[in-house]
């Protein structure tokens, strides 16, 4: 059993390990990646927040995406960069501790989020006339302290349970630290680990639920007018978009963390384990940016006054 309460206990993260020979370009792309991403998800949330035609309830959900997707990503890809041009790619227990959190948390805070668009897009197309009557800002602020409540509540259970985890190995199968691939290193039984993890699966799953019904809904009001099925396309479309993508890369990626194994398939796991990472953060901004014509024009314009600011101060 080794002492996990030791300052000196680092894990080994042995998911770099077949990027050696390239990690130059490796290095590069993640780079250029991370920076593309920052940049647009920045850029778009400032425009959403600068400019007051934008602040309705659903923009306001679009700009929570945007700062989800900003702490995801932040928490991915400065360990990744460094461990890139490094011999040794460890990391210390509460630095594992703390990218569980924050990865968790960028997780579940996503798919939260997603089903408050969910019933924002609902109520938009089925009771448009109770729209504003319903959707108040005051109820607007109450469904974004319960997402970050009810994510840090999730998270932090997960990652307590963790951390007194007494642990027979230090070597993780990933390129980053993950609640699973701990607790698997686990000396003791790990009933209570699988239980905390059933429960907040269920506790998903009944959100994807409440979403699939919404939409049935939504798709039954757009087929009786064309104007309904306008806005389908525009707001809803890419809602549908991210969320079919996040939540099909988790579950890949949860079920190779529990039932996968091998060396061999190490490439296949770093892959499911970076798409969650890597997509939803620059996909985002690139649907709900472009593909809506109000902040698209909105972060046009947000631009070309930061353009003339520039020139008028040189």
């Amino acid at each position: 059993m080794l002492d996990n309460s030791s300052k000196e206990f680092v894990f080994v993260l042995s998911g770099l390990n077949d990027t050696r020979t390239n990690k130059h370009i490796y290095f590069s792309v993640g780079l250029i990646v991370y920076i593309v991403t920052l940049f647009v998800n920045l850029t778009l949330l400032f425009t959403i927040i600068l400019d007051r035609s934008l602040h309705e309830p659903m923009y306001i959900f679009i700009c929570n995406l945007y700062v989800n997707g900003i702490c995801g990503a932040s928490a991915f890809y400065p360990k990744i960069l460094v461990d890139l041009f490094s011999d040794s790619h460890v990391i210390s227990f509460t630095g594992c501790m703390l990218q569980i959190g924050v990865i968790h948390c960028y997780i579940l805070c996503e798919y939260t989020c997603l089903t408050a668009m969910a019933y924002d897009r609902y109520v938009a197309i089925c009771k448009p006339l109770q729209y504003h009557n319903i959707m108040t800002q005051r109820k607007v602020v109450k469904l974004l302290v319960i997402i970050w409540l009810f994510t840090i509540l999730e998270v932090s259970a997960g990652t307590a349970l963790t951390a007194q985890t007494p642990l027979c190995g230090n070597t993780i199968d990933k390129m980053y630290c993950f609640y699973w691939d701990v607790v698997k290193l686990s000396c003791t039984d790990i009933t209570v680990h699988s239980l905390y993890g059933y429960i907040i699966i269920c506790l998903h799953f009944s959100q994807a639920v409440f979403i699939t019904v919404s939409y049935i809904h939504i798709i039954r009001a757009c087929v009786k007018s064309k104007k309904e099925r306008v806005k389908f396309m525009q707001t809803c479309l890419p809602h549908l978009i991210t969320l079919m993508n996040f939540t099909v890369s988790v579950l890949l990626d949860i079920m190779f963390a529990r039932y996968g194994s091998g060396q061999d398939q190490q490439a296949l796991r770093n892959i499911f384990g970076m798409e969650f990472m890597v997509v939803p953060p620059l996909l985002n901004p690139i649907i709900y940016g472009l593909k809506m014509t109000q902040i698209r024009r909105r972060s046009h314009l947000f631009m070309l006054s930061g353009k003339k600011r520039l020139s008028g101060s040189i």
